[in-house]
């Protein structure tokens, strides 16, 4: 991975100050991601939150595999909130009983784009209200991505089409 010459390995992978659950919640249009293993070649990817009763997080996070018309694919991990005071740091939990870590690292006022990070920098998603974002937004959130010491060669733009 190519990190810029401010980070490194041990760099602490910084935070939004704050997120307010409630506008959090609902829909997301993924938009780019490093793609994990269940993420390769996947389109119209998006990931839903709900708070439960219990403080958890309900998550639905679906998508089609191979194409637009490909078989629609849905995973429901549970977040855990596990910063309480910025409500930006979570365990995912798509398996019992591993949380991974889930770190919202960019957060725009309007709660209309935001990315999500790991310490490790092994993975990291941009997602947005709306399944587009225009070029030089897009840009702009690829350089907050670089900023947070990602190697962007591995990032791939999720196609959306919507009707």
């Amino acid at each position: 991975m190519c990190l810029p010459t401010f980070l490194n390995a041990t760099t602490s992978l910084q935070t939004v100050e704050y997120v307010d659950l409630e506008r959090f919640m609902g829909k997301w249009y993924v938009i780019a991601c490093i793609p994990t293993p269940l993420e390769k070649n996947i389109f119209n990817a998006t990931e839903t939150y709900r708070l439960v009763d219990d403080g958890t997080i309900a998550t639905t996070f679906a998508f089609r595999k191979g194409g637009f018309n490909g078989p629609k694919k849905n995973f429901h991990p549970r977040g855990f909130v596990r910063n309480h005071t910025t409500n930006a740091v979570w365990g995912m939990q798509f398996i019992w009983p591993i949380k991974s870590d889930y770190r919202i690292i960019h957060l725009d006022s309007n709660y209309s784009i935001t990315i999500i990070g790991r310490e490790k920098r092994d993975y990291v998603w941009l997602m947005a209200r709306q399944p587009r974002l225009s070029e030089s937004s897009y840009q702009e959130m690829v350089g907050r991505i670089v900023q947070a010491g990602y190697d962007i060669d591995r990032l791939v733009r999720i196609p959306q089409r919507w009707p």
